[in-house]
């Protein structure tokens, strides 16, 4: 079981780690050199299932939401917060979650959700949501700044777009794992649902590497 470490070290190692190459394992080690290359080639050589690949991505989103949290807890305490961790955090949203991601289920899986007849209205609620998540992010980029974060006005904007994104996006993500995602398989062939991965991977690759995940 992966070790979640203490908010302060979260803070502390730069929950700014959102925009570094690495995150602790579970002893509290970077994972690089010659160790990271060969679990990160473990990994490369798995095989994911998309549902599985998309369900994975989402622990990057609830690690983002730890650090919007905890931002919101030290605003909340009157405590002093740097805006680089939740910037890097925010661009992370906007680049992986929201340009990678969601773009994958919108561009992939919901239009065959919706071709299929199958929980449709419930497509249409997170598309809604993906888009109010963006103007959320919009926000959070531009209140991350140490000019905004030292007015009253700049600071209530970043909280409440960090607590509105989390409000949102905790069942959002809940939703897809346990309903949206577990239903493609029934709405898909396994040829089409393994191609799937396929495109999925290929994706990924074309944006950010061949370590993509990993580098998340």
């Amino acid at each position: 079981m992966e070790t979640i470490p203490t908010r302060r070290a979260f803070l502390a190692t730069g929950i700014a780690s959102a925009a570094l190459p690495f995150f602790a394992d579970a002893s509290g080690k970077e994972q690089d050199g010659e160790e990271g290359k060969a679990k990160g080639k473990e990994k490369e050589e798995e095989e994911v299932s998309p549902a599985e690949d998309l369900m994975r991505e989402h622990g990057v989103l609830k690690r983002i939401m730890l650090v919007y949290g905890e931002a919101i807890t030290r605003l909340d305490a009157g405590k002093e917060l740097s805006p680089d961790p939740v910037a890097a955090a925010a661009k992370m949203v906007r680049s992986f979650v929201e340009d990678y991601h969601e773009k994958l289920e919108e561009d992939f899986l919901f239009p065959r959700f919706r071709k299929a007849k199958v929980e449709v209205e419930l497509v249409d609620v997170l598309t809604a949501q993906h888009a109010a998540g963006r103007k959320l992010t919009d926000v959070i980029l531009r209140s991350a700044s140490v000019k905004s974060l030292k007015e009253k006005e700049g600071k209530a904007a970043l909280r409440q777009a960090m607590s509105q994104f989390i409000r949102m996006y905790s069942p959002h993500e809940a939703r897809e794992d346990t309903v949206l995602f577990p239903a493609l398989r029934r709405i898909v062939s396994a040829h089409e649902y393994a191609a799937l991965g396929e495109d999925f991977e290929k994706k990924e690759h074309a944006l950010f590497g061949e370590d993509g995940f990993e580098k998340m």
